[in-house]
């Protein structure tokens, strides 16, 4: 079998490229970053493709941050066609093509013609629920939003219907798919792994401290707002509140106009993994109250690191621990709920031990990105012998 992968950046696709490297499965990986950014990857050199022409300036000059949003939307719009088309015209056929959504229509067309197979691999919920809840939540905080660009959401809703099955990372964003019209039989859900030798306990949370942690970009879709308007209720003498992540000086001065942005916070911006686990680790509880996204991948590394979580529904939380368990699963948008389980874990600290051991000890069982392999290798050798049994 000779599977092939894209993705506009590297994402979880690098971490599946590993797996099926080592299962000799692998023909080619595309990528829309700069070969020098995937030369710590562990692939081959061989079986890495780039176009970086159009997305690695977007990434890399500082500027292209402050252009008007058209400007963004339009950059945008270009790196994801140019790289698809550069997808569609270099790939070698194959049994499986595995193409992020976005970008994979123009090569999975073309892998299906030569008799493959195309796997849309979606990282969130349906475009379309993604752009609602947006909208929406954009709407309540009266912030405004131009909603997602309309030519992605035609792209991937044109990619849904033709591939031949899609992959998402949780039962939220497979409901989400079936509340559009999409068939349950061409949905699969294939949770993410996380790096065991990267993230492991490294320190201890102080003792007499109640430190609240937030990883991800800073937005409406990932539910800061609820957060800082839960973290203000919380009754602890030592309080402190972390952001790590991509900040936003707009969403900051909102909140601080609205006498929202707590005292007792610190935002870090982006750190190197190798200091994230230590955060984790120093940390009582990361917190991620998304509006929406399909798994967030710092719950299981916050879990390795033997962090409990205090998660929504929307985040793929309930694909991965066990409400009450390891943490806490809470409605979105329900800042009483999400207050009273902080102050429950600010209250009883053994009982917060005792998930976030039982958060370490899950993501043992469970195993890393081994296991994600695995379980995708199935998908798609069930996909192929389809293929071969109406032949």
């Amino acid at each position: 079998m000779k599977i092939a992968l894209s993705t506009p950046g590297k994402f979880h696709t690098f971490d599946l490229a590993r797996e099926l490297s080592a299962h000799g499965v692998l023909s080619a990986v595309y990528s829309g970053y700069p070969r020098f950014k995937l030369r710590k990857e562990g692939l081959p050199s061989a079986l890495i493709h780039t176009f970086p022409w159009v997305k690695a300036p977007l990434m890399a000059y500082p500027w292209s941050h402050r252009m008007p949003r058209s400007w963004m939307r339009q950059w945008q719009h270009l790196a994801a066609t140019s790289f698809g088309n550069y997808v569609a015209r270099n790939i070698q056929p194959c049994d499986v093509y595995v193409g992020l959504s976005g970008s994979s229509l123009g090569a999975g067309k073309k892998i299906q013609l030569q008799g493959g197979r195309y796997v849309c691999d979606r990282g969130s919920a349906h475009i379309s629920t993604q752009d609602y809840l947006l909208r929406e939540e954009h709407m309540r905080w009266d912030i405004p939003f131009s909603g997602i660009d309309s030519r992605a959401i035609d792209i991937e809703e044109t990619e849904y219907a033709r591939a031949d099955i899609i992959t998402v990372p949780s039962t939220f964003a497979r409901l989400s798919f079936i509340e559009r019209g999409l068939p349950d039989s061409k949905l699969r859900v294939l949770s993410y792994g996380v790096n065991l030798a990267r993230f492991q306990p490294v320190a201890k949370p102080a003792t007499n401290g109640f430190d609240v942690l937030f990883v991800g970009g800073m937005s409406l879709q990932k539910g800061v707002q609820y957060l800082i308007q839960a973290f203000q209720k919380i009754n602890h003498a030592a309080k402190t509140l972390t952001f790590v992540g991509v900040p936003s000086p707009e969403l900051i001065s909102v909140f601080r106009s609205r006498g929202l942005w707590p005292r007792n916070t610190q935002v870090l911006g982006h750190v190197p993994q190798v200091e994230l686990k230590k955060i984790l680790s120093r940390s009582h509880v990361l917190v991620l109250p998304s509006i929406q996204e399909g798994m967030a991948m710092v719950m299981a590394q916050a879990m390795a690191c033997g962090c409990p979580i205090v998660a929504s529904r929307n985040s793929g939380a309930c694909d991965l621990f066990v409400d009450g368990e390891q943490g806490f699963i809470v409605p979105i948008r329900d800042v009483n709920v999400l207050t009273e389980r902080l102050q429950h874990l600010a209250d009883k600290p053994h009982e917060r031990d005792e998930m976030g051991q039982k958060a370490l000890m899950l993501t043992q069982k469970i195993g890393g990105w081994r296991e994600y392999g695995q379980n995708a290798l199935a998908i798609y050798r069930s996909l192929t012998s389809s293929l071969e049994s109406k032949s």
